[in-house]
């Protein structure tokens, strides 16, 4: 089960709450029972492979030399 982080709108406090992912959101706080809204936190990503960094897509710099032509000078 997911555990879900909530912030209250009215006391600044935040809590986390176990919640299957049908329940519906928490809408009071445990402390005081003003609004609440659910913290989203950003997700660490990785990219593996071919494709993600700039030298692995392109063939032409950005003045419109290719590579050959600015390596062989």
């Amino acid at each position: 089960m997911p555990v879900y982080e909530y912030k209250c709108v009215s006391c600044d406090r935040l809590f986390e709450k176990f919640q299957s992912v049908t329940d519906e959101p928490a809408s009071q706080c445990v402390y005081c029972s003003g609004p609440v809204k659910r913290v989203i936190h950003p997700v660490g990503v990785i990219f593996k492979g071919s494709g993600f960094y700039v030298t692995d897509s392109r063939s032409e710099s950005k003045s419109g030399e290719t590579k050959e032509s600015s390596e062989s000078e």
